[in-house]
């Protein structure tokens, strides 16, 4: 057997792998996982609308607000462990290609990608917080650090800015997605009832509507950081969100949000069950 067929037999055997029921497994649990951190982050948040609330909502708040909870260290490990799944079911679609006719094409591909580069970061930090080494601080200091040292390079304006309207683009991307029920595409729509369609469209709208605000308001904070030349006009999940409740509308927008966040943590269990992987 020459040295093309044993790699291709190679290649094959690792498509196989990356496709068969360790590569399902992984996602379902990534999606689990960050179902669980959405949801965290929600009601993190609506306590902070109804005056109640005393951590940050984001992930170092839900990490800190599920390791209060009976069995805290071992939820927390499990946690870790899921954000490796989808660390690991990202690359795999990198590498492999995902579900779909278009899976295999780069537009497909470099998305799946840097999604794994991110939840490979932030793997890191649930396991790291769950062995005690802190889980990397808050989002809002780490975003204005990040905004203070890019700002310092050459162009680092541009860089901001243009950052901060690829996070609005993409926050209105998500949104519109939503709206028009995309995710559907990729759902196991055979196995789903009338109810089960009905949860799945409320928390897929809602849920990734708000999570689409909340990008695009996040990616409007770095274009002003860029703008006016401030790194603390920069601000992370914690700092976006309590914004809302800055607005004529007052709390109730953040609010609305908030829950939107908690439909998408359910919307991550819906696809958990139901996703083609």
């Amino acid at each position: 057997m020459d040295a093309r067929v044993m790699a291709r037999t190679g290649r094959g055997k690792a498509r196989r792998a990356a496709n068969g029921s360790a590569a399902e497994g992984a996602a379902r649990a990534g999606l689990t996982a960050r179902g669980v951190i959405y949801l965290l982050v929600g009601v993190l948040a609506l306590q902070i609308a109804f005056g109640t609330g005393n951590r940050q909502a984001d992930r170092g708040g839900a990490l800190a607000e599920l390791s209060d909870r009976p069995f805290g260290a071992v939820l927390l490990w499990a946690l870790g462990l899921g954000l490796v799944g989808m660390a690991l079911w990202r690359l795999s679609e990198a590498l492999f290609g995902a579900v779909g006719k278009d899976g295999h094409t780069a537009r497909k591909r470099l998305p799946a990608a840097a999604r794994c580069v991110f939840y490979a970061f932030v793997a890191y930090s649930a396991l790291a917080f769950a062995a005690g080494s802190g889980g990397g601080g808050s989002s809002d200091r780490q975003s204005r650090d990040i905004t203070a040292r890019v700002l310092e390079i050459p162009a680092g304006r541009w860089v901001v800015g243009l950052a901060g309207a690829g996070i609005v683009a993409a926050g209105v991307v998500i949104g519109v997605q939503a709206l028009r029920r995309t995710y559907r595409r990729k759902l196991k729509l055979g196995g789903l009832g009338p109810r089960a369609r009905r949860l799945v469209d409320v928390t897929g709208v809602g849920g990734g509507v708000a999570r689409g605000v909340v990008f695009a308001a996040a990616g409007a904070f770095a274009v002003r950081a860029a703008v006016d030349y401030e790194p603390d006009r920069a601000k992370g999940l914690d700092d976006t969100l309590r914004s809302f409740a800055g607005t004529p509308l007052g709390p109730w927008l953040l609010v609305c949000v908030a829950a939107g966040l908690v439909l998408f943590g359910v919307f991550s269990f819906a696809l958990a069950r139901w996703r083609r992987v």
